[in-house]
């Protein structure tokens, strides 16, 4: 079955019991059982539940793993992940991954004694310089949150699987349908749902997907016994969300174009970071490995201009946490987004306060681009 068809017909397609054409939502705590030990595959909600079954399994199949995996948020599945990891063992992250996952890192685990390393993933060489006897997992997002910088997943893979070091993609931005990173050999996929997936921005939800049965096992025993579940109502919306992923994507992929095109000429606009902006070598791995650019950009404002006043005067767009939502987003990383990274380290890496993430949605292009003009016009000091 192509990918379109998937979206629609992947995992568990309708119900044979009823003939309902969506998968029912199972509000059950608990499970009738007929005698001891004998039950039809479900206990306790906590444990398994059809409605999250099916959409771990659409999940599974549009990633092409072994297993998937829905949590309470995309941090409740990044955090199972962590919890595989035993004291004294590091963590090696891009160095502008997505502020909750260094938060995660640097407020909960160390305390734990799981350490992190901060890399320039970009770097092959960087990674394994980094790599040592205690590294036990290679996290890497590309393009990363909010720089867009690429890492090649490929090769990354080569070198972790040299190194019994498993790696870890997070897919958020990019989706099954632009990435498909255990393909390109990556041992887990993780994503915030929240995001492109759910695509409305009326859910929070996380998703894991593996590729080994033994790690499988593994995240479904923490799933289990943590308890971090994504319940049946938000797994039915993010299902009925995921259907109409591929013609979202593509509209969010034509409007950002336009939107790029046009920041490139804008006074008031320094630089403009987007997969297709990049160095050459950085995007033909990009292109190698997606199918598209995304719909998020990043800007600099000049200093010319009010950072308040622009984000407060922008009249379709709406200011706010988050993205991948059908409206368009638009977010300040240095107070929302990456606020838990310290300012030097932002600085360093490129994270600068007059630095602005962009969520393309689907409205009209040109409406877009006059309300960011519009917001120029008035925040010029």
């Amino acid at each position: 079955m192509k990918f379109n068809s998937l979206l629609i017909h992947g995992g568990i397609d309708g119900d044979e019991a009823t003939g309902a054409v969506n998968v029912p939502i199972y509000l059950t705590s608990t499970y009738k059982q007929k005698g001891l030990g004998e039950h039809s595959g479900y206990e306790y909600s906590r444990t398994g539940n059809p409605t999250r079954f099916a959409l771990e399994k659409l999940i599974k199949d549009l990633e092409n793993g072994y297993r998937g995996f829905a949590f309470a948020s995309g941090m409740a599945a990044i955090t199972a992940l962590f919890m595989t990891l035993n004291s004294g063992d590091e963590v090696i992250i891009s160095n502008n991954v997505y502020g909750g996952t260094f938060r995660v890192l640097n407020k909960v685990f160390s305390n734990l004694n799981i350490n992190h390393k901060i890399v320039n993933t970009s770097d092959l060489d960087e990674i394994e310089k980094n790599i040592n006897s205690k590294t036990k997992i290679v996290f890497i997002e590309t393009p990363t949150n909010p720089l867009l910088d690429i890492t090649d997943i490929e090769s990354v893979s080569k070198l972790t699987k040299e190194k019994d070091v498993l790696l870890v993609v997070d897919n958020t931005f990019m989706t099954p349908y632009l990435q498909k990173p255990l393909d390109l050999g990556a041992d887990v996929v993780i994503h915030s749902a929240t995001k492109y997936l759910g695509g409305h921005s009326d859910l929070v939800a996380g998703l894991l997907i593996v590729k080994d049965e033994q790690l499988a096992e593994k995240i479904h025993f923490i799933q289990n016994s943590t308890g971090g579940i994504l319940d049946p109502f938000t797994s039915y919306l993010l299902m009925r969300g995921i259907k109409t992923l591929s013609v979202r994507m593509d509209r969010h992929l034509e409007n950002s174009k336009k939107i790029v095109d046009a920041l490139l000429n804008l006074e008031g606009i320094d630089k403009v970071y987007y997969p297709s902006l990049l160095d050459v070598e950085s995007y033909k791995i990009h292109q190698k490995q997606a199918k598209g650019n995304g719909a998020i950009i990043s800007f600099l404002l000049n200093e010319k201009y009010d950072l308040k006043k622009f984000l407060s005067n922008l009249k379709i767009i709406t200011l706010g946490e988050s993205l991948g939502g059908i409206e368009s987003l638009i977010s300040h990383p240095a107070t929302m987004t990456h606020a838990s990274i310290p300012k030097d380290l932002r600085e360093k890496i490129g994270i600068k306060d007059n630095l602005i993430r962009l969520s393309v949605g689907i409205e009209d292009a040109d409406d877009l681009i006059d309300d960011i003009k519009n917001a120029l016009e008035v925040s010029k000091l």
